[in-house]
Parts: structure tokens; C-alpha cells; sequence
């Protein structure tokens, strides 16, 4: 939750539980893994970094609400996006008793500007593994989300929700051992995605000073649950 959402923090009734998501969004670029994060505009947080979220409004889902602020911050109308976990601790906003609803969501950077509006007072990418010290319980937040994101990448095929549609199979190793933060070999890496039959192979190549790489696509752009490395 932040100042500045429709229902402000300081007329918010102590003691009365409020329900507010946080929205934790991934995407890659430069190689790394990146988070968005936003900075506080007032109360006791006030310049701190913190995940985009806000209150449940009263007509909303809790869906809906992080669907909302999603788009809001980023522009993104469709993306990977799951529910972490409840974060309830009487002591994790000063302002007011507040239940906040995590969620992790995954978007490709490309064509993204990520916008502040008058929410908060600044919003940027920051490198996953090198967040400044959170606002709130988001530290917490932020173990959480790369622990699941770590754990499902070895067992979905949800990396498509950070890929541009179409890729080289050595881009999409990058992608794999920069989040699960270790190498891969090679050859079991490309015998193991082609035999899934996840990929389809395009018709045309990657040219650059290297020799010309096959290009790849996915087949299907959705969850999925099967063995990926």
C-alpha cells in the first residue's frame, strides 16, 4: 500500500485491517535480472524503494487489483502474473494495520516505460541482486518472489513471459542460468528444450559478426507444468 491511493494512509481507521496487494515485476535486460521498484512519497517510508501495489479497491478482486496497478506502472495489458503470499504483521506499516497480498509478475522489457504518475515520487529497474534496503516487510517480499521464480523455471515453461517472441536457443540459456544463477551445459540444455516440444523454429536467422543463429519461438504462450532442466 502507498500514500496517494485513492484512500489515503491517514484516514485509514487504526486497528480496522485494510487489504492492499504489492506487486513484485521481473523482467531481463543487459543480461541481469531486473525488479521495478518505486519510491515512497510520504509517511514514515518516505524515500524509500518499495514494490508498486496499493489498496484493494471495493469493487475489485484481489486479481484485479494487481492486474490494475500492473498496468498502471508498466502499460502491460497481459502478463505472467501469480499470487505469492499474505503478509500480515500487525508491526509492517506504521501507518495503519494493512494486509498485503504479494504477487509476482513477469514482463518482457521491451517497449516498456514504466510511469510513476503522481504516486509516487520516482519508479526505476534496479538489478534483482543488488535491491537498496526496502520499505515495509519487502525484503521479504523479495526472497520470496526469486525463490518461486527460481523453483518454477525448473518446472514450467513460465520463462516465456520474459522472452521477446522470437529468440535464439543461447539467449534462451542466458535467461536460464542468469536466474537460476549457474551454467549450463550447452548441448544438454538444447536437447533438453527442443525435446519438449516447446519450441518452433522459424524461418529465418540471427546475423551478426558470429555465425548466423537459428531463430525459435514459442508454440503456445501460456502456463505450463512439464520437467524444464
Amino acid at each position: 500500500m502507498r500514500q496517494g491511493d485513492s484512500i489515503g494512509r491517514f484516514s485509514l481507521a487504526q486497528g480496522h485491517p485494510w487489504v492492499a496487494v504489492d506487486v513484485v515485476v521481473f523482467t531481463l535486460s543487459q543480461a541481469t535480472l531486473q525488479a521495478l521498484l518505486v519510491q515512497v512519497k510520504d509517511g514514515p517510508f518516505a524515500g524509500k524503494w518499495a514494490f508498486p501495489g496499493g489498496l484493494v479497491g471495493a469493487e475489485e478482486s484481489l486479481d484485479q487489483a494487481a492486474e490494475r496497478e500492473l498496468r498502471e506502472r508498466t502499460g502491460v495489458q497481459e502478463a505472467h502474473l501469480e499470487q505469492l503470499y499474505t503478509f500480515g504483521k500487525p508491526e509492517r506499516d506504521p501507518m495503519s494495520r494493512v494486509v498485503s497480498v504479494s504477487y509476482l509478475a513477469l514482463i518482457p522489457v521491451q517497449g516498456i516505460t514504466p510511469n510513476a504518475a503522481s504516486k509516487y515520487a520516482d519508479i526505476r529497474w534496479f538489478r534483482a541482486d543488488r535491491l537498496p534496503r526496502l520499505a515495509y516487510d519487502h525484503d521479504q517480499v523479495t526472497r520470496l518472489a526469486l525463490q518461486r521464480l527460481r523453483a518454477k523455471l525448473q518446472y514450467t515453461n513460465i520463462v516465456y513471459s520474459l522472452m521477446p517472441s522470437e529468440f535464439t536457443l543461447g539467449e534462451l540459456q542466458e535467461v536460464y542460468e542468469t536466474i537460476l544463477q549457474r551454467p549450463l551445459d550447452r548441448r544438454n540444455f538444447r536437447k533438453r528444450i527442443l525435446a519438449l516440444g516447446l519450441l518452433k523454429q522459424l524461418k529465418k536467422k540471427r546475423r551478426g559478426t558470429h555465425r548466423p543463429a537459428s531463430l525459435y519461438a514459442f508454440i503456445r504462450r501460456r502456463p505450463m507444468i512439464i520437467e524444464m532442466v
